[in-house]
């Protein structure tokens, strides 16, 4: 009998009891793309798609045992962080990635949620930026978030592009800013800088649609699947927005406010080969 060893890949992050983004998003898109997800909780929420009603965050002590017991029996590939929720857990999951092997790191720097609540303590940022940054082989914010890292007022892609590479001067190797926020009514553009000093546009179109809870979270599991498969990083960056580019314009119904992805669009896609 064969017995295939998956690529395994650990997400750290807050959950999401409707299931739409967090640790719950980032499990399922990783099952999609073929790899063992695993996880390190660092919050409970209780929301849904209407929004945020409160978060716990974690015992330092148990996130350190969450890091250990992985690290002692698992062979982690890569990982991503999604919300870390204020500067202790910042700071606690820095220095455990500096302790362990866990490959390439891609950081979703998440700060507000898709209903409005804050995610990410203004001390947290800070720490974000010393502690969590250096240690990024990609970061992924969105426009609001990049502006609040790099301190760059964005409006335009040269913004971005100058955005970015502050980024990389506070250590990120590579950096891809989602264009989600932006007001182009026809597209949403990503621009990627890496860190040769290529840079280049990822574009999706625009769907009339409130269903676009976890889109971050989605795109930053999708990358560091692949980036764990041995995919070069391009090449990551080009499945992920094709993944999340789907994942909206194939949408589902759940929920009453801003609903969830749905992640098996892309599969389907891939069977049917209607790309």
């Amino acid at each position: 009998m064969s017995v295939f060893t998956p690529p395994q890949v650990l997400t750290i992050a807050g959950t999401d009891s409707s299931g739409g983004a967090g640790v719950q998003a980032d499990l399922k898109t990783m099952q999609e793309r073929h790899v063992f997800g695993t996880s390190v909780i660092v919050a409970v929420t209780a929301q849904n798609t209407l929004g945020v009603l409160d978060f716990a965050v974690m015992p330092t002590e148990i996130i350190n045992q969450q890091f250990q017991a992985l690290a002692e029996d698992l062979t982690i590939k890569a990982a991503k962080t999604g919300m870390l929720a204020n500067r202790e857990v910042v700071e606690t999951v820095a220095n455990n990635y500096r302790k362990y092997d866990f490959g390439h790191l891609v950081v979703d720097p998440v700060m507000i949620a898709k209903g409005g609540a804050k995610l990410l303590s203004d001390d947290a940022v800070w720490a974000l930026r010393t502690h969590l940054l250096p240690l990024a082989y990609l970061v992924t914010p969105n426009l609001p978030e990049a502006e609040a890292l790099s301190q760059v007022n964005i409006t335009t892609k040269s913004d971005a592009i100058v955005a970015a590479q502050r980024l990389q001067a506070l250590g990120a190797k590579n950096v891809l800013i989602k264009g989600g926020h932006s007001h182009d009514p026809k597209e949403s553009q990503d621009i990627a800088v890496l860190e040769n000093g290529d840079t280049f546009v990822l574009t999706g179109a625009r769907v009339d649609t409130p269903n676009t809870h976890g889109t971050g979270d989605t795109l930053s599991s999708v990358v560091a699947a692949e980036l764990a498969k041995g995919q070069d990083l391009p090449t990551a960056l080009k499945i992920a927005k094709a993944f999340v580019n789907a994942a909206i314009a194939h949408g589902i119904q759940v929920g009453h406010g801003h609903g969830p992805l749905n992640h098996w669009a892309y599969r389907e896609m891939e069977e049917n080969h209607d790309f």
